[in-house]
């Protein structure tokens, strides 16, 4: 029996376990006499292909079957693509599965046999893996949410999502998010024992930037602030702007610090919080433990004006910030100015955020107690960086002790940006 997976949803896909064979071949739809594959090679963050006709995916087989291809050579017969968005990492990149794409040619042509259909699907599917680095909730963000956006959304939920190095935390944890994007369970793809045919089928994600979307790329024009728009509705947020507050209102700004452990933990958190409370923000403090709750972290930080913290996972967070809210990345001593710029500073205009950065001198780093001062550590950390020792050294060897006078003034210009008299 082959089973049709309707458009209609899920009611429709637990009919169709009883569907008769007549019903399937009475309903059934031929399709296109050719096929078409497109692939992209040429973005630095991953390869796609996009195709279109006579397809047929068998996930445990790791193939999808492209039947009568117009553009079909012996050549390029079978190609193969790791459906992740960050192929500039090699040791990355080999954690994940291969999927083969084998085109056949035209009939009466073609002497392969492809598998026959076992399930009969009317929408569109998309492949990808979270076989990389998913669990790091930056990672998670921008090598597989926003591009699952970019690719996924023109679909407006009528998409089958298939899972490759399938991780049952990762789907669990955000099945909010996968939820808005498709209304079908996500299938372990290889798992799957099934020959799902599809009219078409994407593999890979398509990935523009680090936490972000260019809108000339886009098929439909999507931006960070759409995504943070879609983000707001899926997790029901009710602050879609940040605007002034009035000092002799009474109100208060609010503020929540992120706050890390073992490494850029902030070792005087007690009184850089009071600080910041003297100033006169209402402040909330978010450690590991909160931001595990994305429904929860979420909500807390979209009530917020402003977000604070040391460089890591955690400011990802700030994409549920409302529109012109404030985020203050404390940068660890070690030349790391340009990357932690890059990951949160660059994203930030274009999710309609302010970005401030505070970084730490050398007074402020834990390091002091580990090293010289006149050692390459504090004398030339791009030496540390050459030596292949920078994230030891300086991202997972080091917390910081702030100047609490310094960072008060550094704050108390963030606190006069979005205060009124």
């Amino acid at each position: 029996m082959v089973h049709r997976v309707s458009s209609l949803g899920l009611d429709s896909a637990r009919r169709q376990q009883q569907q008769s064979p007549d019903a399937e071949s009475a309903k059934h739809v031929s399709a296109p006499s050719m096929s078409e594959v497109t692939c992209n090679w040429s973005n630095r963050h991953s390869d796609t292909c996009k195709m279109e006709g006579d397809l047929r995916i068998h996930g445990m087989a790791g193939t999808v079957y492209v039947l009568s291809s117009s553009n079909f050579r012996p050549n390029n017969s079978t190609i193969t693509i790791r459906p992740y968005t960050r192929k500039w990492e090699q040791e990355t990149m080999l954690r994940i599965r291969e999927v083969s794409i084998r085109s056949t040619a035209p009939e009466p042509f073609s002497f392969v046999i492809p598998p026959k259909c076992t399930v009969r699907h009317d929408v569109p599917a998309v492949v990808f893996s979270t076989g990389g680095c998913g669990t790091n909730f930056f990672h998670a963000m921008t090598d597989l949410i926003v591009p699952l956006y970019i690719t996924a959304r023109e679909h407006n939920g009528h998409v089958q999502l298939l899972v490759a190095d399938y991780q049952p935390e990762w789907v669990a944890k955000f099945r909010p998010i996968l939820t808005a994007l498709s209304i079908y369970p996500v299938i372990d793809f290889d798992a799957d024992t099934a020959v799902r045919c599809f009219p078409s089928a994407h593999v890979g994600l398509e990935s523009h930037r680090i936490l972000g979307i260019n809108p000339a790329l886009s098929r439909n024009s999507y931006t960070m602030m759409g995504f943070r728009d879609f983000l707001r509705d899926v997790f029901s947020l009710r602050r879609p702007w940040a605007t002034p507050v009035s000092r002799s209102s009474g109100q208060k700004p609010r503020l929540v610090f992120v706050l890390r452990r073992h490494s850029r933990e902030v070792t005087n958190e007690v009184d850089a919080i009071a600080a910041l409370a003297g100033l006169g923000f209402e402040v909330v403090v978010a450690g590991p433990e909160d931001v595990r709750d994305m429904a929860k972290i979420a909500g807390v930080v979209n009530s917020c004006d402003v977000m604070v913290g040391v460089h890591g996972a955690g400011l990802t967070n700030m994409v549920f910030l409302p529109h012109n809210g404030t985020i203050v990345q404390i940068i660890p001593w070690g030349n790391l100015k340009y990357p932690c710029r890059f990951d949160f500073g660059d994203p930030a205009p274009d999710m309609g955020l302010r970005y401030v950065e505070y970084e730490a001198n050398a007074e402020e780093t834990t390091l002091k107690y580990k090293y010289p001062r006149d050692h390459p550590v504090f004398t030339d950390p791009i030496s540390i960086e050459r030596s292949g020792k920078l994230w030891e050294t300086f991202l997972e060897g080091q917390n910081v002790t702030l100047d609490i006078d310094r960072f008060r003034e550094a704050m108390q210009q963030v606190y006069n940006s979005i205060t009124t008299e």
